[in-house]
């Protein structure tokens, strides 16, 4: 294959991955939205407020607040997607490629957020929300992949 050609191939799955990444946050969105009617609690503002220090951006109030957080959740978990469509690229599919997807996301996150003073270490969260934000991830990746394995007629 030319470069040419692998340029072509890479970008296609990367466009897959992003379409599987959409998919993907559909799916965290059910998962987690349920957890929390379940629980009684609200949504993390963690993720935005992680953005918001990264990008410098500072919502006016709580409309816009709530808008930046739609946006990050949406934007975020669908260009992950093009990490899965990387891999894909790569040559890794099926649950090996989930699972190193949900390694990048979840260490991504575990990184991101105390660094950015957002959120502290997982340790210190304990056992139970280290548990759900993972099944919340797995939800992600799981349906990120399976989607992006249909898209790529795998």
């Amino acid at each position: 294959m030319d470069l040419r050609g692998a340029l072509a191939g890479t970008s296609s799955a990367v466009g897959r991955g992003l379409l599987a990444g959409l998919v993907g946050t559909v799916a965290m969105t059910v998962s987690s939205t349920t957890e929390a009617k379940l629980r009684g609690r609200g949504g993390s503002s963690s993720p935005s407020d992680a953005a918001g220090t990264v990008l410098g951006v500072r919502p006016r109030d709580s409309a816009g607040e709530r808008r930046f957080g739609t946006a990050v959740h949406w934007g975020y978990g669908t260009s992950w997607g093009a990490v899965r469509g990387l891999l894909g690229a790569a040559g890794l599919h099926g649950p090996a490629a989930a699972a190193a997807h949900l390694a990048l996301v979840w260490g991504g996150e575990q990184v991101v957020l105390p660094a950015t003073g957002t959120a502290p270490p997982a340790w210190k969260w304990g056992a139970e929300e280290v548990a759900v934000d993972m099944l919340h991830h797995t939800v992600y990746a799981c349906a990120t992949s399976a989607a992006y394995e249909w898209l790529d007629g795998r």
